[in-house]
């Protein structure tokens, strides 16, 4: 098993360990979250009722996409864990859920109006990210845009838990260029870039914002 595969095999299982505490715990973040709900809300602006837009990474609430599906926005949830899978399928009726590899997306080239990546990226080791950006590119029509989440800093590597669950799984830190140039490789437009310090009931690293186009 080479390194991508088994980063991708112990997220799977890490994150099917940990999906009814992650659900109890972050269901209902966004109503603490102003920032992020302006966020959603400037971003979802660009779609309608004919739109499909793609939460990446979803998750077992699936909530960020549901806050967009809420808008009028049909929105299909991915998730490479099928407990998070199941999970988020329970608690969003109406909305479409599906396992699947976020480098390895089911859908057809451009199919896509636009893809949320929140915080789904950090559990793929720095060198193979760029996978996920051109599957990214292949799957949004050209114009489509995609909004990025990451935590800040420098390093990456295996931690040794997910939630005070004892689990090993892939954690990785951003800079700004970092982001921006995942972005421009990619055949993206970044037409947004931002930082908000942390809420003092999330971890203690300031997040990194982007909105980008594809070229």
């Amino acid at each position: 098993m080479d390194e991508l595969s088994e980063v991708k095999a112990k997220t799977r299982h890490a994150y099917n360990l940990a999906a009814q505490k992650y659900h109890e715990l972050f269901h209902d973040e966004m109503t603490q979250k102003q920032y992020d709900r302006d966020l959603l809300d400037r971003f979802s602006r660009s779609f309608g009722q004919r739109s499909l837009v793609c939460d990446a990474g979803c998750g077992p609430s699936a909530h960020i996409g549901r806050y967009v599906f809420d808008k009028g926005v049909p929105v299909v949830g991915v998730d490479i864990s099928d407990r998070c899978t199941e999970t988020a399928r329970r608690h969003n009726p109406g909305m479409s859920i599906v396992q699947a590899d976020i480098a390895e997306l089911p859908f057809a080239n451009e199919r896509l109006d636009g893809i949320i990546a929140y915080y789904s990226i950090i559990d793929t080791p720095k060198a193979h990210v760029g996978r996920i950006f051109k599957e990214f590119r292949r799957t949004l029509h050209p114009g489509g845009s995609l909004l990025l989440a990451v935590k800040s800093g420098a390093g990456e590597g295996y931690q040794p838990e997910l939630l005070g669950i004892e689990v090993e799984i892939w954690f990785a830190l951003f800079s700004e260029a970092e982001i921006v140039d995942c972005y421009q490789r990619a055949g993206f437009e970044l037409e947004f870039l931002d930082r908000r310090d942390p809420y003092g009931f999330e971890i203690a690293n300031e997040r990194i914002f982007a909105i980008g186009r594809r070229r």
